[in-house]
C-alpha cells in the first residue's frame, strides 16, 4: 500500500469508527431509555443483557451503510476542499488507486451483511418474540405493563388493570377453546410458574360460559388456570422473518412445490412474502458497497462552497433507498406488483449513478 493510499485509506476508517459510534448511539438511545426503566423496576441484569444483545444486531444493518456513506462524504471532500485531490491529480497520482481500499472494505461490509441480515437479525427476532417465554415467569411479568392486551400466549389472551409483585388484580382473560371462546374475570390472581408452565391461581372468579354445552355465567371462589407449556408453543408459531438463509430456502422449495396443499392465493401470497424477505436482506447489505461507490465521486466533486450540496445529495439517495425498500416491504403480499424485483430498484440505481458520477471525477 502506497503511503497517499494508505494515508486516505487510515483516514476513512477513522470517520467510518467515529460514525458508526455515533449512530449506534443515536439508533440504540430508545434501548438506553428501556434499559433505564427495566433497571428501575428491579429487573434481572442477565435478562437487560439478554434485550441488549436482542436489539443491537438489528441496528447493524442500518449503521454500516450509513457510517460508510458519511465516512466517504467526510474524508474525500476534505481532500477535495483542501485541494488535496488537485495534488494528486498533478502528480499522476490514478484516482481509482485512492478509492480501492475504502471500496474493499465496503465489500467486506457487504459480505458481513450478508451474514448478519441472514443468520444474526434472524435469530434475534425469534428471541426477541420469545423473550417472555425464555426467562421466568416473575421476570416476564415485570415485562408486562398493566392495561393492555397481552397476546404472547398461544389460546389465550390475557389484560389485568394493576400489579403488584406477582400479584395482578382485575384480570380478564379471553381463553379461545376449539368449539367456544371463553371469558374469564378475576379480582385477583397470583401467577406463578411450574417448568414452562404458566399457573393463574384466581379468586373471585367469573366464567362465562362454562363450556360449549353451557351458556351462562359460573361463579367461584377461588381457581387455577393452567397456560400449557407456553415456550414449546411460541416457539411453533415462528414467522418469515424468523427463518434464517438455509430455513427460507427450504420454505421457498415447499411453497413453490405446494407440498401442504395450500389455497393458491394463500400460497402465492406466503411466496411472495418469503422471496421479498429473502431478496430485501441482500439488497441490504448491497447498500454498503453502493453509498461508498455513489460517496466517493459526490465527495470528490464537493469544495467549500458545495460540500453541503454533495452531502444533501448524498442522504437524499440514502433516504429514497430506504424509502424503496419499504415500499417493496409494504407489497411483500401482493405477488402482482414483484416486491422481490422492486427491491433491487435502489442498488440499480446507486451502480448507473456511481457509473455516471465516477468517470466523471477521475
Amino acid at each position: 500500500m502506497k503511503i497517499i493510499e494508505r494515508y486516505v485509506f487510515q483516514s476513512f476508517l477513522i470517520a467510518f469508527a467515529l460514525a458508526w459510534l455515533v449512530l449506534s448511539f443515536v439508533l440504540t438511545i430508545g434501548l438506553l431509555v428501556q434499559i433505564a426503566q427495566y433497571i428501575m423496576q428491579g429487573i434481572p441484569m442477565e435478562t437487560i443483557l439478554l434485550f441488549m444483545r436482542i436489539v443491537f444486531p438489528e441496528t447493524l444493518t442500518f449503521t454500516i451503510p450509513l457510517s460508510l456513506l458519511v465516512s466517504v462524504l467526510l474524508v474525500f471532500s476534505r481532500l477535495s476542499a483542501d485541494s488535496e485531490i488537485a495534488a494528486m491529480r498533478a502528480c499522476g497520482v490514478n484516482l481509482l488507486a485512492i478509492m480501492r481500499y475504502p471500496i474493499l472494505f465496503a465489500a467486506c461490509c457487504t459480505l458481513l451483511g450478508f451474514y448478519v441480515n441472514n443468520e444474526i437479525v434472524p435469530r434475534a427476532h425469534e428471541l426477541k418474540n420469545n423473550i417472555k417465554a425464555l426467562i421466568s415467569v416473575d421476570t416476564g411479568l415485570k415485562l408486562l405493563e398493566p392495561g393492555r392486551n397481552i397476546d404472547e400466549f398461544e389460546g389465550v389472551s390475557l389484560f389485568f388493570e394493576r400489579k403488584e409483585g406477582n400479584w395482578i388484580y382485575g384480570l380478564r382473560a379471553t381463553e379461545y377453546l376449539q368449539d367456544v371462546t371463553r371469558e374469564i374475570r378475576a379480582d385477583k390472581a397470583l401467577i406463578s410458574a411450574e417448568g414452562t408452565n404458566i399457573v393463574l391461581n384466581m379468586y373471585n372468579v367469573q366464567v362465562e360460559p362454562i363450556d360449549a354445552k353451557r351458556p351462562g355465567i359460573a361463579t367461584f371462589g377461588r381457581i387455577t388456570h393452567t397456560i400449557p407449556d407456553t415456550r414449546r408453543q411460541r416457539e411453533a408459531f415462528r414467522k418469515e422473518k424468523d427463518f434464517r438463509f438455509s430455513e427460507l430456502r427450504k420454505t421457498m422449495r415447499d411453497l413453490r412445490a405446494n407440498t401442504d396443499g395450500l389455497p393458491e392465493d394463500y400460497r402465492k401470497s406466503r411466496l411472495s412474502i418469503c422471496r421479498t424477505l429473502f431478496q430485501k436482506r441482500f439488497s441490504e447489505a448491497f447498500a454498503c458497497i453502493c453509498f461508498v461507490l455513489i460517496g466517493v465521486p459526490l465527495g470528490i466533486k464537493a469544495n467549500r462552497k458545495d460540500s453541503t450540496i454533495g452531502m444533501g445529495i448524498s442522504l437524499a439517495v440514502a433516504l429514497v433507498y430506504y424509502l424503496i425498500l419499504i415500499l417493496a416491504n409494504v407489497l411483500q403480499k401482493s405477488p402482482a406488483f414483484y416486491p422481490h424485483v422492486l427491491i433491487w430498484l435502489p442498488v440499480a440505481i446507486c451502480l448507473a449513478l456511481a457509473a455516471v458520477l465516477i468517470p466523471k471525477n477521475l
